[in-house]
């Protein structure tokens, strides 16, 4: 029996008292994950990327683990919700433009002081001193730096269009922007090398391709350290009492890790490892977040049809945005349907061994949207549930 054969037979076994859709984290899995990005980290401390997890109890449990530090959130009002929860440490990714939300914050002393915002443009901070309604508080503020890399005088572009500011000089300026303006404080800079971090360089059948990532992740990882480095140096020079810099990726973790002007790295996909996240030489995690959907129907030989399914990925639309059936090995889409709204077709051989009510087990493209789809998830420990814990849906928030 294969090690997939037999964490089917685990789970199938483990939620045979549950009719599906449904939703797992293997527990097992999901720690041994987490193992392995903190001996990737090389001591320094992983802050988790909640957007890629989406469940508290799963964020109360990776940071009470040795080497985990704080929350990386995606949005202000999620932001603000974790810090009422009682998380100490929480740095938003993102910029917002959540007036309520900003006015909430510098009106609370517990709040202001849990939660760092981030910036990268002025505009930002009138936006936040408009928004305040009368709060006094001081709000802490992290300065993304663009971490593109940019070729041929800039004339070619390799990375996410984020942050506007790409040098030291543009970093540093609105650094003292910040110092002379009063209720704010600089704390951070972040930059995420999304690029390096989140683009697997090992594609299966694309020998070309995987070659010329992994020499542009090379070339980019070199330009980076020197200019992330200069950076630091130069914000230091304004803030002498800066208190991190946020760097790296689930892909990227060593890389990121060995830079000296990074303090801590920025993790969370590879706590689930969903699909997107084989395709990669850094580094091999096991699949821990699984999703089953019910056989409805037996159209005929080598076809079954489950009900539902069709959870794509945000990006740019692909085939790698779509979950795969990951157990029974050897089932496939109908390239015809793909995975449906409401009924997904699926082709091959295994289909003749399942009956009405079986469960097929698939993995999501991304890791945390996959709690967009289901209010909790069943936590499994070797072939049983231990515990039924909500996502953020289940706890009535959608926040994006």
């Amino acid at each position: 029996m294969t090690a997939r054969a037999a964490d089917r037979v685990r789970y199938d076994r483990a939620t045979a008292h549950l009719d599906a859709p449904l939703a797992i984290v293997d527990l097992d899995a999901f720690d041994a994950n987490a193992d392995d990005l903190v001996r990737r980290a090389g001591g320094k401390p992983i802050r988790v990327a909640s957007k890629s997890v989406r469940c508290r109890a799963l964020l109360e449990r990776v940071l009470a683990k040795d080497g985990f530090a704080g929350i990386m959130s995606f949005t202000l009002a999620e932001s603000l919700w974790l810090a009422r929860g009682g998380f100490e440490d929480v740095l938003l990714a993102y910029p917002s433009a959540d007036r309520a939300a900003f006015a909430e914050l510098a009106a609370d002393p517990k709040l202001a002081a849990a939660v760092t915002v981030m910036i990268d443009d002025p505009a930002q901070l009138r936006l936040i001193d408009e928004a305040r309604d009368g709060g006094r508080e001081v709000i802490r503020v992290c300065l993304e730096l663009d971490t593109s890399l940019k070729l041929f005088g800039g004339r070619v572009r390799v990375g996410a269009r984020r942050s506007p500011l790409h040098s030291p000089a543009q970093v540093a300026d609105l650094a003292r922007a910040v110092a002379r303006r009063p209720g704010f404080k600089v704390v951070g800079i972040m930059a995420y090398e999304g690029h390096i971090a989140g683009v697997g360089d090992s594609v299966a059948g694309r020998p070309l391709r995987s070659r010329a990532v992994r020499l542009m992740q090379a070339t980019a990882r070199r330009e980076l350290a020197e200019r992330r480095g200069e950076v630091v140096r130069a914000v230091r020079a304004v803030v002498p009492d800066l208190e991190f810099v946020n760097g790296g990726g689930t892909g990227s973790v060593q890389h990121t890790a060995a830079e000296d002007a990074v303090t801590e790295i920025g993790a969370g996909s590879g706590l689930y490892v969903p699909r997107l996240f084989d395709n990669y030489t850094s580094f091999s995690g096991r699949p821990a977040a699984l999703f089953a959907q019910p056989v409805v129907r037996r159209p005929g030989v080598g076809v079954v049809t489950v009900l539902g399914g069709g959870y794509p990925a945000s990006g740019a639309p692909g085939s790698d945005r779509l979950p795969v059936p990951h157990l029974p090995e050897g089932l496939r889409y109908d390239p015809q349907e793909g995975p449906g709204e409401v009924q997904t077709p699926l082709l091959g051989s295994p289909a003749d061994d399942l009956l009405i009510g079986d469960k097929v087990w698939f993995r999501h493209a991304k890791a945390g949207e996959l709690c967009e789809r289901f209010d909790v998830l069943q936590l499994i420990e070797g072939d049983a549930v231990t515990a039924t814990v909500p996502t953020y849906r289940g706890e009535g928030h959608t926040f994006l």
